[in-house]
């Protein structure tokens, strides 16, 4: 079969598109055709090196698919060849980026027949990440504030949605461009702020009567942490799920004393551990998509050889939505 893959650490330019044996399922496993390969910064960072934990080489990234189930093993309940199905694969191992995968019959959610794979392939890691930002991380309460950096970004798109399923009073959203901060509009931010201007963090305060934003999503890292952090409102929860920058930020804890502030680390595999959390939100989102509660932004497809192009795109700040790769 086909597959990208990278022996070295480096730019886009060390993946490569190789021929790699059909994989082999354990007992528990399934064999998936893949359809749909989600492309994500994570991937970009595993690239580089540079990700939160080791990555072994030489691998293949990709951890979010969808497709058809073709092989079961004898250990797995509840789905049969012809399966059309969506998952998260293991992070260490993940070998997405391929025509074909193995993943743990236990990790399977069914895609309904009217929904696409390259719309359902958008939900596991980005969909599952606004929403455990939300929900489990930052208690999102009815009637609340929310700002949401980089909204126009494959979390940020859905963030801006779920936090108004959710009950949030206000959403506000920060992007690069006008034409980014009109798509948040689109999906119903309430205030839009561009953040590559100066003073972007006072124009938050001055949206929320000078109290601050109650839930803040940031993927940034470096000053983007640091002003996010002064325009928190007392109790607020700065949720952080990423370093785009690739900057840290320092944090003096007693910083967050005065006013009750928390900072918050979100990392998804481990919302993955445990089961009931993953089924349960990743069943109900793939609800709001198949009712069309849920809007997915899809900023492009393209074929798996031309994974390079697409990691530049990516990195390059300029997308809208999920960029997804097909076999």
């Amino acid at each position: 079969m086909k597959a990208i893959q990278f022996e070295q650490y480096g730019g886009p330019e060390v993946l490569k598109y190789i021929d790699l044996d059909y994989p082999k399922p354990r007992d528990f496993e399934v064999v998936i055709k893949i359809e749909a390969i989600g492309v994500n910064y994570a991937d970009t960072a595993r690239r580089e090196g540079q990700y939160v934990v080791d990555t072994p080489l030489p691998y293949v990234p990709g951890s979010e698919v969808a497709g058809t189930v073709v092989e079961v093993g004898k250990d797995v309940k509840g789905i049969s060849v012809g399966s059309r199905v969506v998952t998260l694969l293991s992070s260490r191992k993940a070998t997405g980026y391929a025509e074909y995968t193995v993943a743990d019959g236990r990790a399977l959610i069914p895609v309904p027949d009217n929904v696409e794979f390259s719309t359902a392939v958008a939900l596991p890691l980005q969909g599952l990440s606004a929403y455990h930002i939300l929900k489990t991380m930052g208690r999102l309460e009815k009637g609340e504030t929310v700002l949401i950096h980089a909204a126009a970004g494959g979390v940020g798109t859905l963030a801006v949605q779920l936090a108004k399923l959710f009950g949030a009073g206000k959403v506000i959203a920060t992007a690069s461009t006008d034409e980014k901060l009109a798509l948040a509009k689109e999906l119903g931010a309430d205030v839009l702020i561009n953040y590559t201007k100066e003073g972007w963090e006072k124009e938050v305060l001055t949206a929320t009567n000078g109290v601050g934003a109650d839930v803040a999503l940031e993927m940034a890292g470096g000053d983007v942490f640091r002003k996010t952090l002064d325009c928190l409102a007392p109790f607020g929860r700065l949720v952080i799920y990423g370093v785009a920058s690739g900057e840290q930020a320092r944090l003096y804890p007693s910083s967050l004393m005065a006013e009750n502030k928390s900072v918050i680390g979100f990392f998804l595999p481990g919302i993955m551990k445990k089961q009931e959390l993953y089924s349960s939100s990743l069943t109900e989102l793939l609800t709001y998509v198949n009712d069309g509660t849920l809007l997915l932004k899809i900023g492009g497809v393209f074929p798996l050889e031309k994974a390079a192009d697409v990691h530049r795109l990516l990195q390059s700040r300029k997308t809208q939505g999920k960029l997804v790769l097909v076999p």
